[in-house]
């Protein structure tokens, strides 16, 4: 691998870091920020202000107005947009439209594009991506899948309830999985303002950075067109591993601008926070915490990019890639988890309350050890494939 990045990156990165620092990072305290996300007021604006800057969804194609960044660059880039809990949203590079993204420019067609994907992508409208179920439908499994799809003529009436589908609350369109008559699953395209799409709430969770929060939604006799099937019959597991193994390691690449964010607030507190006569930093419990936020952050990192380099250097690496983002969601999801909690413990109690961003910070990154798979699932996952040699 090579570590040196080129200028273009360079520059597109410290554009990033001035745009997350002077544009970005004076809404945080902004009382446009809810329970279940930014509202799509506050939403609106900030994309504004990505798309002047022209950092508006740089990982799209170039044709539908990205910058069509590889594996590396978007590292590089997502990190710096992590760096605010508003980064993201701003960019528009956050779950799930940026793994939606991805999806439809690989697998929808050109008519598809044009009705759900480029709006998508000028940030004028969200997505939400309805897979996981309640008990005894699917989540981890998702060969437990229950939603059903059954033909009716040129359509496909789909039934079934879905949960934990983030960014349902305000979103133009979903990409619904389903499983056919013959039990193959299905990606289909929907509408989400038509009879059959019933959102039955939304629900409370730790993490408020998501836009439109996290949802239970019900599909009754939802009606969807031939036509909007997205891809081939009875593909859909094969689509979701397209859109899951890279969408896992841009969720590190993003948490990873937290965790240093988190860390950078400690390490300016240690330095200035006098305790028993000397800088609160230079007491050994403190400053070890300090150096394993460091050492961690470092792991992190090059658990992303060796992961992007196997997916950038092979067009046929997703496989591999499926492995090593495994492992990279693990080590990431645990290791900046790790790096939020010891600065919590370095702020003392400003660190357990608004004071600063780390409350905040704290309460969002610690679902990602569960969401695109917790952590258990994806050793189990690699201790198989390590198994079979």
């Amino acid at each position: 691998m090579n570590f040196q990045l080129s200028p273009s990156l360079l520059d597109l990165q410290a554009r990033s870091r001035r745009f997350i620092a002077d544009q970005v990072m004076p809404y945080e305290r902004d009382p446009r920020q809810t329970d279940h996300g930014p509202t799509e007021d506050l939403r609106a604006e900030l994309i504004a202000r990505a798309r002047d800057a022209g950092l508006l969804t740089v990982h799209a194609s170039k044709e539908l107005g990205g910058l069509h960044l590889n594996h590396i660059e978007k590292a590089v880039v997502f990190e710096e947009a992590g760096y605010s809990p508003l980064g993201p949203v701003a960019m528009n590079i956050h779950a799930p439209d940026e793994g939606n993204i991805h999806l439809m420019e690989v697998v929808a067609t050109e008519a598809q594009k044009a009705r759900w994907l480029a709006p998508l992508v000028a940030g004028k409208t969200r997505s939400c991506f309805a897979m996981t179920e309640p008990a005894p439908g699917a989540g981890s499994d998702p060969s437990m899948l229950m939603t059903t799809a059954v033909r009716d003529g040129g359509d496909y009436l789909i039934n079934g309830t879905k949960w934990l589908i983030t960014g349902a609350e305000g979103a133009s369109f979903a990409i619904i999985m389903a499983r056919l008559e013959d039990g193959r699953a299905t990606m289909f395209l929907a509408d989400m303002a038509q009879p059959g799409i019933v959102i039955e709430r939304q629900m409370d969770s730790l993490d408020r950075c998501f836009a439109g929060g996290h949802c239970v939604v019900r599909f009754d006799n939802l009606r969807v067109p031939a036509a909007d099937v997205l891809g081939e019959l009875g593909e859909g597991f094969r689509y979701a591993q397209i859109r899951l193994a890279p969408a896992r390691l841009t969720h590190c690449m993003r948490w990873l601008g937290a965790a240093r964010r988190a860390h950078d607030v400690a390490m300016d507190y240690a330095r200035r926070r006098q305790a028993f006569g000397k800088r609160l930093g230079d007491h050994e419990g403190v400053g070890f915490m300090l150096a394993d936020n460091d050492m961690d952050l470092h792991l992190a990192r090059m658990a992303i990019l060796y992961c992007a380099d196997i997916l950038d250097r092979d067009e046929g690496g997703a496989a591999r890639a499926n492995f090593e983002s495994s492992r990279a969601k693990v080590i990431c999801s645990e290791k900046t988890w790790a790096v939020v909690d010891r600065s919590v413990q370095v702020l003392g109690g400003s660190g357990v309350t608004g004071e600063t961003i780390v409350e905040r910070i704290f309460r969002d990154i610690r679902p990602f050890r569960i969401y695109d798979g917790p952590s258990e699932v994806h050793r189990w996952s690699l201790a198989r494939k390590l198994l079979k040699g």
